[in-house]
């Protein structure tokens, strides 16, 4: 009779350390708290709550309704909120100049926030894609993105967002030098202890498809010279790694304060080596595509859906990240706190 496979090795049982859930959680190599998560927000200008069809579970909130939001996160012991705006087609233009309005619906949006729950961060989007007709994150003239005449605009609309109250600005737009900009302005305005958080890898990818959806943005590619039908001359290739790392390099060197990696699960090797070469607080966006995936899976009776959520995002954790942008974050601290 042939020896048993642990023969040799008698003490060799790894699923020693499974068999049961109290030891599971004292061997756990990677913990999700609450407190790794940013909830990601959609505010209009509207009354109330509106759903956003493509993303189950997420609704446009409005102002009153978002400074409850605020109150919510800090009891769930969620630390930040990303805010993100649906403009009224009618106030967009081509140089999306209702970005930097001090009265504007993101003002109104974090000054709510800040007043009802001032415990709890809130981080702004500096990007001109919510407020442009085009739908473009920068200034377009003959087709191209003008990469120093929209660092201009997005400097207006970073400090009226750090004037209004935002913790963390977070610039999306994929400019080349708008940190050192910012940075510079931030300082030069007295703002100095406003963090930036850069979209510092962020890839010109197919999951965004929701969220144009839930801030309105501008249609893409209408077949007009003026407006290209893609972001890929200034948001970065999906083959690329090592781009990603000179990438944050210059962000760090110009002032960044944590740098991010869009979008987040098909990337997380791109976290991972963004982790291990900077040493710097590094987060990861669970985009709107990834979120309707999973729920839409769920819906279907594919995925088990609370199981899911979690499991998603304890993979950034084990990448590496500090903390998880997403639209999950209520429903997952809940699970959390359960």
């Amino acid at each position: 009779m042939s020896q048993p496979p642990l023969a040799a090795y008698p003490a060799l049982r790894l699923r020693r350390l499974r068999q049961a859930d109290w030891i599971r959680r004292l061997v756990r190599e990677t913990v999700l708290t609450p407190g790794d998560l940013i909830w990601s927000m959609v505010v209009h200008e509207g009354e109330g709550r509106v759903p956003v069809g493509s993303m189950p579970g997420v609704e446009r909130l409005s102002v009153a309704e978002a400074a409850k939001a605020a109150v919510e996160a800090r009891s769930l012991g969620i630390p930040a909120i990303a805010v993100f705006p649906h403009i009224d087609g009618a106030r967009k233009d081509a140089l999306g100049s209702a970005a930097a309005d001090p009265d504007g619906l993101v003002a109104r949006a974090v000054k709510a926030m800040k007043d009802a729950a001032p415990e709890v961060g809130v981080m702004c989007d500096v990007a001109l894609d919510p407020f442009t007709d085009h739908g473009h994150d920068g200034v377009l003239e003959e087709g191209r993105i003008l990469n120093d005449a929209t660092i201009e605009r997005l400097v207006e609309q970073g400090l009226m967002q750090a004037r209004a109250g935002a913790d963390i600005l977070a610039p999306s737009d994929m400019m080349d030098g708008r940190c050192g900009v910012l940075r510079r302005e931030l300082e030069s305005a007295g703002l100095q202890d406003v963090m930036i958080m850069s979209y510092a890898a962020k890839y010109a990818s197919a999951f965004y498809g929701p969220y144009r959806e839930a801030i309105g943005s501008g249609k893409l590619g209408t077949g007009s010279v003026d407006n290209p039908g893609d972001k890929k001359t200034y948001q970065m290739d999906p083959a690329n790694s090592e781009e990603a790392l000179r990438e944050v390099a210059l962000d760090i060197a110009e002032g960044a304060d944590m740098v991010m990696v869009k979008p987040g699960m098909p990337y997380l090797d791109i976290v991972r080596r963004v982790v291990e070469t900077f040493s710097m607080p590094t987060f990861a966006f669970q985009v709107s595509g990834e979120y309707a995936m999973i729920m839409a899976a769920a819906q279907n009776g594919w995925l088990d859906e609370e199981r899911s959520i979690l499991e998603s995002l304890g993979a950034f954790k084990r990448a590496g990240a500090a903390g998880i942008i997403t639209y999950f974050a209520p429903r997952a601290a809940r699970l959390l706190g359960a």
